[in-house]
């Protein structure tokens, strides 16, 4: 299965909410992924541009879009982007495949 690291950061208001009622989000960003037949590999706060970081396992591309755009909807995100991560022998296949392909730079 794929995986997937998404980098988030939450509103003030969720911060202020957290602060008034600490949780721990690991189990329900848990229950999301698994929801999609997935799996939450780790989950970490941190301080600079990014509050906080999950590591995904999923099915496929669509199954891991469904829990980015839920959690996104949400409104408890100021901002949540998710890479898919490739392991080295997808990238070493990719780039044996590139080998075939025929680019041409343009204007040339």
């Amino acid at each position: 299965m794929p995986l997937y690291l998404s980098k988030f950061s939450y509103t003030p208001e969720t911060w202020a909410r957290m602060i008034q009622h600490p949780e721990d989000r690991r189990e329900a960003a848990r229950a999301y992924i698994e929801s999609v037949g997935g799996t939450l590999h780790g989950f970490w706060y941190a301080f600079g541009e990014h509050d906080g970081y999950t590591l995904w396992e999923a099915p496929d591309n669509v199954s891991m879009a469904a829990v980015a755009l839920a959690i996104g909807g949400g409104g408890a995100l100021r901002s949540l982007e998710t890479t898919v991560l490739m392991s080295v022998e997808e990238t070493l296949d990719a780039l044996h495949r590139a080998q075939q392909v025929q680019y041409r730079p343009p204007g040339t």
